[in-house]
């Protein structure tokens, strides 16, 4: 095998492989850190919302093993949950280390289950409104690569911060000053490229079009065949990415200003079985000429997902349109840096049978079967494979 070969079949193996690692989720993992200076000068005050199901996995909470997690099960543990999450979060105001403690524990829902609530309470030497405050997070690092914890952060009346906290970057420093326009416009940009990096559903998605991108049906029964020029390839993919960003694009501005709203249990069901479509169309064609209007049609869905992210994040009220636009951008250079890689090498190895077979026909069967296992977990709420 080429060394362009081994390339592309390391690209789509990691995606695969970290798609394999979430496909048994719900949602991805989440948790909800809100913190805000309080009146008294060195403290802050606020939430942790973490989800049973991650505890679950970390903690063994279904004692009984009926796949039911009660209230007692969990009042039984809450100084073992306390423990265990406070020994992962740590800050300092400038420098200097900051006490967390934990009050009492209450349960909360969220879209995708039931949440402990942790009252948190922070005593720091120096007074963080006034300090830069660095926060260190590893909360289920050890369990969970794409585990995330979405902050939101108030050191300053009305100026409220965004950002997620995780493995990717375990320790982030937060400058009470209010942060200029171009800072505000960088953090949300990242936040975008990041999602897009991990939103897995997304790039599998995107990549179950662009894999016959380099190919076309050619002779009777018809069978895929390599293009013979690079520009045809790439004028098919910037059509399908073209259309994609603009269809996300508009639902996402909608749903983010609150102007459509949709379930979030529909529209992740949904944008996994777009998936499985898309990748099953590449085994037995069906749209074979206007994969650009697959990708524009589910788009409108698939925004509606990025939105949900965006609004997790919590918008800062005063640079709405800011923070939006920051956000949208950066989930289109995630995916241009996806086919910079992936383009030229599906070009380089078109006549292939590695690339004709192997990936586009096997690689889409396996795509097809996680975003299969998607659509089931999230439509029915169920664990398959005992999981």
């Amino acid at each position: 095998m080429s060394r362009l070969g081994r390339g592309l079949t390391a690209l789509l193996a990691a995606c695969l492989f970290y798609a394999s690692g979430t496909a048994l989720a719900h949602k991805p993992s989440d948790s909800y850190l809100v913190l805000a200076a309080a009146t008294e000068p060195g403290r802050l005050e606020g939430r942790w919302d973490i989800a049973l199901r991650d505890l679950d996995v970390a903690l063994a909470l279904d004692a009984d093993g009926d796949g039911s997690i009660t209230w007692g099960e969990v009042r039984s543990r809450h100084a073992e949950i306390a423990t265990y999450a406070l020994t992962r979060l740590a800050m300092r105001a400038d420098g200097a280390a900051c006490r967390v403690e934990a009050g009492a524990q209450q349960i909360d829902s969220h879209t995708d289950g039931a949440y402990t609530v942790l009252p948190l309470t922070v005593t720091c030497p120096a007074a963080p409104t006034a300090q830069k405050l660095d926060i260190e997070y590893r909360l289920f690092a050890d369990l969970d690569p794409q585990h995330r914890g979405l902050l939101s952060l108030t050191l300053q009346p009305g100026i409220t911060r965004a950002a997620v906290l995780g493995p990717h970057a375990a320790v982030q420093s937060f400058d009470a000053a209010k942060p200029n326009r171009w800072q505000q416009w960088v953090d949300y940009g990242r936040e975008g490229v990041w999602h897009i990096w991990i939103g897995l559903d997304h790039i599998l998605f995107l990549v179950s079009l662009l894999l016959p991108a380099v190919l076309l049906l050619a002779g009777r029964p018809p069978r895929w065949a390599p293009v013979e020029r690079f520009a045809p390839a790439a004028w098919e993919v910037l059509r399908v990415v073209t259309a994609f960003t603009v269809a996300h694009s508009i639902t996402l501005s909608l749903a983010t200003l609150g102007i459509v709203e949709l379930p979030s249990r529909a529209v992740e069901s949904v944008i996994a079985a777009s998936v499985v479509l898309a990748a099953l169309n590449n085994v037995w064609p069906v749209v074979t000429g206007r994969r650009w209007a697959v990708a524009f049609g589910f788009g409108l869905i698939h925004g509606f997902g990025f939105a949900s992210v965006l609004g997790d994040l919590g918008l800062p009220a005063d640079a709405l349109v800011l923070a939006l636009f920051g956000f949208n951008v950066g989930v289109e250079l995630g995916q241009l840096a996806i086919v910079a890689v992936f383009l030229p090498l599906a070009f380089a190895l078109r006549h292939t049978a590695l690339y004709r077979k192997g990936l586009l026909i096997g690689g889409s069967l396996v795509i097809a079967l996680l975003a299969a296992i998607w659509f089931v977990e999230r439509a029915f709420s169920v664990k398959l494979l005992g999981l």
